[in-house]
């Protein structure tokens, strides 16, 4: 009968004994635990905190009993394993309760005792009010310190997935928050405007954000920063890091890798071959890189460990490694990664580069449309795909899970931008976020458009002799919110019919919202004779991330305030319903005989800045407003956001008799005829 003994009994070692058992009915199966639980969703632990999560039960996936009477398989809580005698083949080990020691044979060994928080030595870290979460044990405790002393403060020691997840969690139990980073922007597995995404929901939900900053002591009613500033700090949570269990496999002679964990082959066989291993401790290959490296996440260690128990009986299923999928919810937001950043990609020793967009999650013109960001890394040479990133309210999720897909099948951004997605007004566009992402990076690789990212603006500056010509191609009411000092604000119509003004002997460089109109502009000046054009990839939308996440060293961004949002507000506002007729138009009265300039965009659209005087006069509204625009003949100007809705204005009302009505196009365009 084969003895198997697992070490570990939360993902991957709960994994394996269960997978063990459905391979073999009659293998003798032990599990070794040195916590009082097993199988537990640690997962959710920052959810029930907050609330999300309304009952600690849902969090315990098995209990030791129920797993016996299951799987059948001793386990053993509460019990730590004192040394592993690999020429003996037995484990030897003690529990706690007694301190009774147990001497197991096995004829294969799992290792899957994960991992630990980090918690660095600073001063008053051993405080009452100093917590980590790892455990049902930690978790409880932070629980029960909120119950009982209500605090109002709390200091959340790294912004990585854990930090911020508990950022939100402790801000939804009524806590004033702060979030302290050592490194120079928040959830560091992602660029920095992926970055500057989280760090502005932080702001906008009242979370204080210190990044490039260190805790130097915890007082037991403040935190001291490494500049000498001190945070109000009733509460501190220490989330800086996990780092590998590997006291017993050092001590067993079992090699250790390059990365800091336990090396296992192919089959996730250790240096022993009786000994696998699996989860946190492992270091495994990362699949775009082929680097040996550690990725502490549930993904990874669940499948390992169904793996490991598979080989341990004797079959031979190779594990070939993982590429770091990973997301996070913060408050609305969701950011996630997958495969290899920029950076890591050219430390690597990729020629890569990376291009950005910005694109509702599905078509605009279907209620509760939301901007989606997508990054994608490629090699510039063969377009194959390396690395990507989303972000967004929603549908950020299911872009990096197809982001992933494509990375694992080798897929180049040309057949990413032919991917055929399901599309339906509610759930996606004609050309998805991910199509018009490949698209720009085969804009870029072909020559087509001279993109730069907003990481890569400042190292274009630096490289650059002469001065450069920067163009803001946004409406006028957007520039004044947020803008690089020194461009100018110049409509695409104006930038085309004035070409002549701009110099050709200087570097361009063109910024746009989304970097879209920017491509457009490229290509006409361009064509224009213009050689040195540069489009900004994400236009100024990834320039003020990137700026509010780290800042420029050539560049001044001033960067618009951002709106708080309420986590308590009611869903419900009681307003008026999207369909109901307004009384009168927004922005002044419509009687009189005077020139009459009406502006037909949404009331949302509307009050981001309009046109002097104007009224807003919404185009689904217009035959409402017929009989108050005054005498047939009276002159009118229809303006809207492009020039395409004011233009169907234009002939929904000479069909209903008026004679003197204008086409004003767009905003800009009307911007700058009442300025000139």
């Amino acid at each position: 009968m084969e003895r198997i003994v697992i070490i570990g009994g939360v993902a991957a070692g709960a994994t394996a004994a269960a997978r063990a058992r459905r391979i073999s009915a009659h293998a003798e199966i032990t599990v070794l635990e040195a916590g009082p639980d097993i199988s537990f969703a640690n997962c959710g632990f920052p959810y029930y905190i907050g609330r999300d999560i309304d009952r600690r039960s849902k969090l315990i996936l098995q209990s030791p009993e129920s797993f016996r009477e299951q799987y059948d398989v001793q386990v053993e809580v509460e019990t730590e394993v004192i040394a592993i005698d690999r020429e003996a083949r037995t484990v030897r080990a003690r529990r706690k309760a007694d301190a009774t020691e147990l001497e197991l044979p096995y004829d294969s060994l799992i290792l899957a005792q994960g991992g630990k928080p980090f918690v660095p030595p600073i001063p008053g870290v051993e405080k009452p009010h100093v917590f980590s979460l790892w455990t049902l044990r930690d978790m409880d405790a932070i629980d029960s310190w909120i119950g009982t002393e209500e605090p109002r403060s709390a200091v959340v020691v790294g912004g990585g997935f854990i930090g911020l997840e508990m950022v939100e969690g402790l801000r939804k139990r009524g806590m004033d928050v702060e979030v302290v980073e050592r490194l120079p922007h928040v959830m560091p597995n992602v660029e920095a405007e992926i970055a500057g995404y989280l760090t502005e929901e932080l702001q906008a939900y009242g979370v204080g954000v210190h990044t490039s900053a260190s805790v130097t002591r915890i007082d037991d009613d403040v935190v001291v920063l490494d500049d000498g500033r001190t945070l109000p700090a009733e509460m501190v949570l220490m989330s800086v890091g996990v780092k590998p269990t590997l006291t017993l496999a050092q001590e067993a002679g079992l090699e250790i890798g390059e990365s800091g964990g336990l090396v296992v082959d192919e089959y996730l066989r250790t240096s022993d071959p009786h000994i696998f291993a699996a989860g946190d401790m492992v270091e495994i290959d990362h699949t775009v890189s082929d680097r040996k490296v550690r990725i502490p996440l549930a993904g990874p260690a669940n499948r390992q460990g169904r793996i490991a128990a598979s080989n341990a009986l004797g079959e031979r299923r190779a594990y070939t490694g993982a590429q770091g999928t990973s997301i996070v919810k913060l408050f609305e937001a969701t950011a996630g990664s997958t495969g290899l950043s920029l950076t890591q990609a050219k430390a690597a020793g990729f020629d890569a580069e990376s291009v950005v967009v910005h694109k509702e999650n599905h078509t605009s013109y279907y209620p509760g449309a939301t901007p989606v960001t997508v990054l994608l890394v490629y090699e510039r040479e063969t377009g194959r795909i390396l690395g990507g990133q989303t972000a967004g309210e929603e549908g950020a999720d299911k872009r990096l899970d197809v982001l992933s897909t494509a990375i694992a099948s080798g897929m180049t951004v040309s057949r990413l931008a032919e991917l055929d997605f399901a599309y339906a007004p509610p759930f996606g566009s004609a050309n998805d976020p991910l199509n018009m992402a490949a698209f720009v990076a085969e804009n870029r690789m072909s020559g087509a458009s001279s993109s730069i990212t907003a990481a890569e603006l400042d190292s274009f500056a630096g490289d650059l002799a002469q001065p450069m010509v920067a163009i803001d191609l946004r409406d006028p009411f957007s520039f004044e919110r947020s803008h690089v000092r020194g461009s100018h604000p110049v409509t695409l119509k104006q930038l085309l019919m004035r070409t002549s003004q701009v110099p050709k002997d200087m570097p361009v460089l063109i910024i746009s919202e989304d970097g879209k109109k920017g491509h457009q502009a490229l290509r006409q000046m361009s064509q224009a004779g213009f050689e040195a054009v540069y489009n900004v990839s994400g236009g100024h939308t990834s320039i003020e991330r990137y700026a509010r996440a780290v800042g420029y060293e050539y560049f001044d961004v001033t960067l618009r305030r951002v709106e708080e949002k309420d986590l308590f507000a009611a869903a419900d506002t009681g307003g008026e319903d999207e369909g109901d007729t307004p009384d009168a138009a927004a922005g002044g009265g419509l009687g009189g005989g005077e020139p009459l300039i009406v502006d037909v965009r949404t009331p949302e659209e509307f009050n981001m800045g309009a046109v002097p005087d104007a009224v807003n006069v919404p185009l689904d509204d217009i035959g409402s407003y017929v009989e108050s625009l005054g005498e047939k003949g009276r002159k009118i100007t229809v303006y809207c956001a492009s020039g395409a809705r004011s233009a169907y204005a234009v002939r929904m009302l000479q069909q209903v008799g008026f004679s003197n009505v204008h086409n004003g196009g767009g905003l800009m365009d009307m911007m700058a005829r009442s300025r000139g």
